[in-house]
């Protein structure tokens, strides 16, 4: 190589074409959250037959609460998830919290069943509602229903107000 020299080059090469963005990790989050939430639930989450469920967010009142156990809040809507599976329940659920938002409803009812019919006598839906009433950020709170509209196999819901 002796006697050689390096050539002077003014090219500029190829450029090299961008993709497009992909929010890689946005879309990892929401298929993690939607397997999370069609999976068993989990130990906080697990229920036995006549167990209360009892949930609230942050900021709502012990009154709001007290009226919302007592069945004191008119029910302006009601979702029955009797013999559907896990995933339907899931997306009738979806669908109609997301009606009712629309609607300007405040409170409705979940009816979810004691379990009582299911293998092992034990209730997978009612644990799967709790979950997924807490996951949502439209749902103040909700609470067991009083005996008179279905106890423990039915939930009163408290949605958030649309503003």
């Amino acid at each position: 190589m002796s006697g050689t020299r390096r050539l002077k080059h003014d090219k500029i090469g190829p450029a090299q074409r961008r993709h497009k963005a992909f929010p890689r990790q946005r879309h990892l989050d929401d298929r993690q959250v939607l397997q999370e939430s069609l999976s068993p639930p989990t130990a906080w989450s697990d229920v036995e037959v006549g167990d209360e469920l009892l949930f609230s967010r942050n900021g709502v009142q012990n009154s709001v609460i007290r009226k919302l156990r007592r069945g004191q809040y008119r029910v302006e809507a009601e979702l029955d998830l009797h013999r559907l599976t896990a995933a339907q329940a899931y997306e009738a659920m979806l669908d109609f919290i997301q009606q009712c938002k629309k609607r300007h409803l405040r409170c409705v009812r979940i009816i979810h069943g004691k379990g009582l019919g299911s293998k092992d006598q034990r209730p997978v839906l009612k644990g799967r509602v709790n979950q997924w009433l807490q996951q949502w950020n439209d749902v103040l709170a909700f609470s067991s229903a009083r005996p008179c509209d279905g106890g423990s196999g039915a939930t009163y819901v408290l949605l958030r107000k649309s503003g």
